[in-house]
């Protein structure tokens, strides 16, 4: 199964929210934190692969899911448990 990984920051609500989610589907993932690791918006923009100016940002292994709201619409229509 391929492993979530999250790109946020610790003030970020949404991305405590989808590390919330996560855990309580048991779900794996990485949680990057954009500010310890010194993640700069170009750093993260290469990343996902187009301008970002919101965390978190969201893979489902090498596949981009998007913000929380799409963590939450992908986790509804995908069988990932």
């Amino acid at each position: 199964m391929k492993r979530f990984t999250i790109f946020g920051h610790q003030a970020c609500g949404f991305c405590r929210q989808a590390k919330a989610v996560l855990e309580s589907k048991d779900l794996e993932f990485r949680y990057v934190d954009i500010h310890e690791e010194g993640i700069s918006p170009a750093d993260l923009a290469e990343t996902v692969g187009k301008p970002v100016s919101t965390v978190p940002q969201i893979f489902h292994g090498e596949d981009y899911v998007g913000g929380y709201q799409e963590l939450m619409q992908f986790l509804e229509q995908e069988d990932v448990a």
